[in-house]
C-alpha cells in the first residue's frame, strides 16, 4: 500500500483551495512530490504516465490561480489528467486507477465536480470549453473557462472549427496550449515543427545575442536601442511563430512560457485571467519531465503496464505476440510484394503496428496526425489512382470518420482496407476506448465488407485477402487488443473465400455462430455443456457482411435453437444480422443473441468485463442451458 503521508506537502492537499496558502517555493516542492507520487503509483498499477509527468507544474499553477470548481478547467484527452486527479480530492484513490470499480484513466463527470467535461478522444476541449463559456454568457455568470489542449490534439481539425467560432463570438475563453511536441508518438504538426526549428536555430539566436550584447555598451542610448530591438524581435516572432496563426484565428497570443516554471505560469495566468475575448497561452513542456526513462522514450512510457522505476522496463512480458504486432508484421510482408500498398495511421504508429512498416519501408508509411476524418478521405483519394491504402485506426477512433467512410469511400466503391485494432472491450481504458460499436456501424454501409479473424493466423490470411484478393470496394477487418491466441503461423497465406464461414465442430442440440476471438470462448462453452451431455455445433462465421447464407440455410434446417456470439453491442450487430436473415426468410427458429449489452461498460481487465456483462464461457454456458429448457 502506498503511503501518501510520506509526502509532507501533498498530504496536506485535499482540494485546490489548499494551494492558495503555499508559497512559490512550497509549490515547487509540491510539484516534486506530485511527480514522485505519480511515478510510484503508476509503476505499481500501470496507466498513462508521460503526459501527466509533463503537466504537473501546469496543473498546480492553474488550480492555484483559478477558483476551481467554480472556474472550469477542461482537459483534452485526459492523458494529462492524473495530476489534476491528485489535487482534486482523489490522491488516495489513485492506486485504483483503470481498475474495476476504481478511478477512470480519463476525465469523467460522474467521478468529480472538478471533471466538468469527460475526455477520452482528442481535440474536443476547445469546443466543449467554448460551449460552457457561451452558456455562462446566457446565464450571466462571470466564471472563467480554461481549455488545456496538448498531446498532439492540435493536429485535429475540430480544434480550428472551435477556434474560428470562438473568435467569431469574441467569447471569454482561455486556451492553454500544452506544447510537448508529442501526441503518443512524435507529433506531425507542421506549424509546431517550423516554430521549434526557428527558435532553436543557432544562427537566429547568435545574431539576436550579438545585437543585444552590442546594444548594452551604449548607456542610455543602448537601453533605448535594446527596447527597440526587443520590439522588433517580438514583431518578427509574431510573424514567423504560431503567434501569427493564433492571432489570425482571432486569439490574443501569449508565449511561449516555460511550462515547468511555476512562477512564470502563475504570473502569466494572473495576467490573462481577467482579459476579455479568446486568449491563447502557449506553454512549452517536456513529456515525461523529471523521469529519465520517460524523457528518453516518450512513446513507450506514454502508457505502461507496471514497471521497474529504476529502469522503466515492464515487469511482465508475454512471449505470445499481440494481434497488433502480427498485423504490422503481415502488412510489411504484403507491402514488400505489392508496391501499391500504403499504410496510413492517425498518430498511432506503435499502437496500430504501423511502426514496423515505418521502419521497413518508410516511404510507404504515412502519419496524418490525430485526424481520422482526413485519414479516410485521404485514403479514398489514393485509392482512385490504383493505390491500396491500409487505414489502421482503433475501432473507437474510426467512429469519428463515419461520414467519410460512407460518402467518400463506400459510395464511390473504392478499395480502401480498414484495419480496426482494439475491437471489443479493451480493458483498462474503459468506455471511451471500447471498440463495441464497429460491427453495427460498419455493416449498415452499402458496399462494405466486414470480417473478424478468430486468431492471428486468420488475421494474416484476412489481411492478405483484403489487400490482394478483393478489390470490389471497401473492406474492414477488426481484431481485439492484447496478446493473440498463440497458434502456429505458416509462411504462406491460406486462401479465404468471400462471405464463407468454417465449421469448428459438429453437434446436435444447439448451434453457436461465433465471430472473431469469441470462437475460442464458444469452444470453451461447448466443453462445459458437453459435461451435461449437451452437444454443440460451432461455426466461425468470419464474415459479418456478407453473411454466409449457405451455412445459415443448413443451420436453420438442422437446429431449432441458434445462438449468435460476438463482442459487439447487441444493437444492430452480428446477432441482428442473423435475426434479420431469419425474419426476411420467414424462419421460425429460436435465436439467442449473446453480445455486449446496450450500455457503456466501465473499465477493468478484459476478463473481468467479460464476466461482468456475462459473455464469458461459463456465463454463456448457463444462458444456453436456460435457452434449451424453454
Amino acid at each position: 500500500m502506498i503511503n501518501v503521508e510520506k509526502y509532507p506537502l501533498l498530504s496536506k492537499v485535499d482540494y485546490p483551495k489548499d494551494l492558495k496558502n503555499f508559497s512559490i517555493t512550497e509549490l515547487n516542492q509540491l510539484a516534486n512530490e506530485v511527480r514522485c507520487y505519480l511515478l510510484e503509483v503508476i509503476s505499481e498499477v500501470g496507466g498513462h504516465l508521460g503526459s501527466g509527468l509533463g503537466a504537473v507544474e501546469l496543473t498546480i499553477a492553474l488550480h492555484r490561480v483559478f477558483d476551481t470548481p467554480k472556474d472550469k478547467i477542461i482537459l483534452d484527452t485526459g492523458h494529462q489528467g492524473y495530476p489534476h486527479k491528485i489535487l482534486t480530492g482523489r490522491k488516495e484513490l489513485l492506486p485504483t486507477i483503470r481498475q474495476l470499480g476504481g478511478l477512470s484513466g480519463f476525465l469523467k463527470r460522474e467521478e468529480s465536480e472538478y471533471d466538468e467535461f469527460g475526455a477520452g478522444h482528442a481535440s474536443t476541449s476547445i469546443s466543449a470549453a467554448l460551449g460552457i463559456a457561451k452558456a455562462f454568457e446566457y446565464l450571466k455568470c462571470d466564471n472563467k473557462v480554461i481549455a488545456v489542449i496538448g498531446d498532439g490534439a492540435m493536429t485535429g481539425g475540430m480544434v480550428y472549427e472551435a477556434m474560428n467560432n470562438a473568435a467569431l463570438y469574441k467569447t471569454n475563453l482561455i486556451v492553454v496550449f500544452n506544447d510537448n511536441n508529442m501526441s503518443i508518438d512524435n507529433n506531425v504538426w507542421y506549424v509546431q515543427n517550423f516554430f521549434t526549428d526557428l527558435i532553436s536555430n543557432p544562427e537566429y539566436n547568435k545574431i539576436k545575442d550579438q545585437v543585444w550584447e552590442v546594444a548594452g555598451k551604449f548607456d542610455s542610448i543602448g537601453d533605448r536601442f535594446r527596447k527597440l530591438v526587443g520590439k522588433i524581435h517580438s514583431g518578427v516572432k509574431s510573424i514567423v511563430t504560431p503567434g501569427m496563426m493564433f492571432e489570425a484565428l482571432g486569439f490574443r497570443y501569449f508565449g511561449p512560457v516555460n511550462g515547468h516554471s511555476i512562477p512564470k505560469l502563475v504570473k502569466i495566468f494572473e495576467a490573462v485571467k481577467n482579459l476579455h475575448g479568446p486568449i491563447l497561452v502557449h506553454v512549452a513542456t517536456q513529456k515525461g519531465y523529471g523521469y529519465k526513462p520517460a524523457e528518453n522514450d516518450k512513446q513507450k512510457l506514454h502508457a505502461s503496464t507496471p514497471f521497474d522505476i529504476e529502469t522503466g522496463k515492464a515487469l511482465k512480458k508475454s512471449t505470445i505476440p499481440t494481434f497488433t504486432k502480427i498485423f504490422g508484421q503481415t502488412l510489411v510482408k504484403i507491402a514488400k510484394d505489392n508496391s501499391k500498398v500504403i499504410g496510413i495511421t492517425a498518430a498511432m504508429p506503435d499502437g496500430t503496428g504501423l511502426d514496423l512498416l515505418k521502419d521497413a519501408i518508410p516511404e510507404r508509411y504515412i502519419d496524418v496526425g490525430i485526424a481520422e476524418e482526413h485519414a479516410v478521405t485521404f485514403a479514398a483519394g489514393m485509392a482512385t489512382q490504383g493505390m491500396i491504402p491500409v487505414v489502421a485506426i482503433y475501432s473507437t477512433f474510426l467512429q469519428r470518420a463515419f461520414d467519410q467512410i460512407v460518402h467518400d469511400v463506400a459510395l464511390q466503391k473504392l478499395h480502401v482496407v480498414f484495419a480496426l485494432d482494439r475491437a471489443g472491450l479493451v480493458g483498462a481504458d474503459g468506455p471511451t476506448h471500447h471498440g463495441s460499436l464497429d460491427l453495427s456501424y460498419l455493416r449498415i454501409i452499402p458496399n462494405m465488407v466486414v470480417m473478424a479473424p478468430k486468431d492471428e493466423a486468420e488475421l494474416r490470411d484476412m489481411l492478405n485477402f483484403a489487400v490482394n484478393k478483393y478489390n470490389d470496394g471497401p473492406i474492414a477487418l477488426r481484431y481485439p487488443r492484447g496478446n493473440a491466441m498463440g497458434v502456429e503461423l505458416k509462411e504462406e497465406f491460406k486462401d479465404i473465400e468471400l462471405g464463407k464461414a468454417e465449421i469448428i465442430q459438429e453437434g446436435n442440440d444447439v448451434c453457436i455462430l461465433a465471430v472473431g476471438n469469441f470462437v475460442y470462448y464458444a469452444i470453451e462453452t461447448a466443453k462445459i455443456l458437453q459435461q451435461e451431455n449437451i452437444s454443440v455445433q460451432i461455426y466461425n462465421m468470419r464474415f459479418i457482411k456478407p453473411l454466409d447464407t449457405d451455412v445459415l440455410e443448413l443451420v436453420v434446417k438442422k437446429f431449432n435453437k441458434i445462438v449468435t456470439y460476438a463482442e459487439n453491442t447487441i444493437v444492430g450487430g452480428f446477432g441482428s444480422a442473423v435475426a434479420e436473415f431469419l425474419v426476411d426468410n420467414q424462419y421460425k427458429n429460436d435465436i439467442l443473441r449473446i453480445e455486449l449489452p446496450d450500455k457503456f461498460i466501465e473499465h477493468g481487465t478484459q476478463q473481468q468485463l467479460h464476466e461482468l456483462v456475462k459473455v464469458d464461457a461459463k456465463s454463456v454456458a448457463e444462458k444456453i442451458k436456460n435457452f434449451l429448457k424453454k
